[in-house]
C-alpha cells in the first residue's frame, strides 16, 4: 500500500516519468493534428505551433473570423463558445452532429480523427 501512495503522491506532484511522458506524447498529437487539419483548410501548418496565433489561425478557419480567438480567454464564455467552435469545425469538415459531440467530449481523439482522414474542408458554416 506504501508503494501505491508514493506513486500517486509522485504523479500528483508531476514527478512522476510516466506522467511526464504521458503529457509530452499528447501535446505532440494535439500539435501533428492541428498542423494537419490546418493543411486541409489550406493554411501553413507551421502556425499550429505559435502560441495564440494558433487559436487566431483555428477560429479563423471555423468561425470566418479569427479575432473571435479572444471569447476564449473569458471565463464562462470560453466554454460556451468552445462548444460553438467544436460543433462548426464539423460543419466546415462536412462532419456530422454526432462527430461534434465526439468533438466536445473527446477532442484530442476526435482532432486526430479529422486530421487524418479524407474529409475535405468546406469553409466556415454558420
Amino acid at each position: 500500500m506504501q508503494e501505491y501512495n508514493e506513486i500517486v503522491s509522485q504523479a500528483a506532484q508531476g514527478n512522476s516519468p510516466a506522467v511526464t511522458a504521458g503529457a509530452l506524447i499528447g501535446v505532440v498529437l494535439s500539435i501533428v493534428a492541428l498542423w494537419k487539419i490546418f493543411q486541409k483548410a489550406g493554411e501553413e501548418g507551421w502556425k499550429a505551433i505559435i502560441p495564440f496565433y494558433n487559436m487566431f489561425t483555428f477560429v479563423k478557419i471555423i468561425d470566418g473570423n479569427g479575432i473571435k480567438f479572444l471569447l476564449l480567454i473569458i471565463p464562462v464564455v470560453n466554454i460556451v463558445y468552445s462548444i460553438i467552435l467544436d460543433i462548426r469545425l464539423a460543419r466546415a469538415f462536412g462532419k456530422s452532429g454526432g462527430f461534434a459531440v465526439g468533438l466536445i467530449f473527446l477532442g484530442p481523439i476526435f482532432e486526430l480523427i479529422l486530421a487524418f482522414d479524407n474529409s475535405e474542408y468546406q469553409g466556415p458554416q454558420k
